[in-house]
């Protein structure tokens, strides 16, 4: 059989996709061009690759054996067939969408572009907001960095943890906690909660933890991000548990201060997710480079911890 990589092309996108429809919208082709490839692929491989189960369409046992395979073929092809690997920043002219989670939009999204200006002033960056739900943007190439705690679990993304972050509380300044020096287990589990859940979920691990203790956390509401949060607890007595590289920024908020968490807890890690077939595309290496920098130093670079959270004993 002679071969043809656009079959290959158009296997990845199916497997990918699930879909006809998906993978031609993805490879910019109609949808009876992509049955028909579709079927060129059955014929090749003596397989179904896609079978309809109700209103979807799911890969055989055959398509999904093969699919790390065929995509990592595609990989070296496109790396074979690519003119250079070198590129021009001065002259890059390209927008990158990278869907972060807004504390870290904010402690490291200045950093990020400042780093991108500098280097490739033809380079936009378009930070957009998490989702209260999981959608495919990543997978479909519709966003190229994810910056979160969540590591991913979907095919064909990678995930690299780039530095993680231990829990601590905010509270307002004057809280009734401040008075005492240090928080006791059973007084944080005692105060009322508000929790960060972009999907509205009441209980987290932190809950768990409790439990383990014989105590129960007292969750009176939840809010979408950090920031909403944190203004609820100003002006209330509501403590708000967040990693420590969120609160970063919050000693440029007026009215909040930190405190230690008396809860044992595993530090929160930070992700930096891409799908893979950016993994030699050079202009998106160098992005991922900078990010990377810019999310561990500001990590590093420390905060308003060194005074409330210290006098709680942290």
């Amino acid at each position: 059989m002679q071969l043809d990589l656009n079959l290959l092309t158009a296997l990845d996108a199916l497997l990918e996709e699930g879909s006809v429809a998906g993978a031609a919208a993805r490879l910019h082709v109609t949808a009876p061009a992509m049955s028909r490839s579709l079927g060129r692929l059955r014929r090749a491989t003596g397989d179904q690759i896609l079978v309809r189960t109700g209103r979807e369409m799911t890969p055989t046992p055959y398509a999904v054996a093969v699919r790390e395979q065929v995509h990592d073929v595609l990989l070296q092809a496109r790396s074979v067939l690519a003119p250079s690997r070198e590129v021009d920043l001065a002259r890059l002219d390209r927008t990158f969408t990278l869907r972060w989670h807004d504390s870290l939009v904010a402690l490291a999204g200045p950093a990020l572009l400042t780093a991108v200006r500098g280097r490739a002033p033809g380079v936009r960056l378009r930070f957009i907001a998490e989702s209260s739900v999981d959608t495919p943007e990543l997978r479909r190439g519709q966003v190229d960095l994810e910056a979160n705690a969540a590591r991913p679990d979907t095919h064909g993304v990678r995930a690299e943890q780039v530095t993680e972050s231990r829990l601590v509380i905010v509270v307002r300044r004057g809280h009734p906690l401040t008075r005492a020096g240090s928080v006791t287990a059973a007084q944080y589990a005692s105060a009322e909660h508000i929790t960060v859940s972009r999907r509205g979920s009441l209980t987290n691990a932190l809950d768990d933890a409790c439990a383990e203790l014989g105590l129960t956390r007292r969750v009176v509401g939840t809010a979408p991000t950090e920031a909403a949060a944190f203004a609820f607890a100003r002006d209330s007595d509501l403590l708000v548990t967040v990693p420590d590289i969120t609160v970063r920024p919050v000693d440029t908020v007026a009215g909040l201060t930190v405190l230690g968490l008396p809860v044992e807890l595993p530090p929160a890690p930070v992700y930096l997710s891409w799908h893979q077939r950016y993994d030699t595309d050079p202009a998106h290496v160098w992005l991922r480079d900078l990010a990377r920098t810019a999310l561990a130093s500001c990590a590093e670079a420390g905060g308003p911890l060194d005074g409330a959270a210290k006098e709680a004993g942290r």
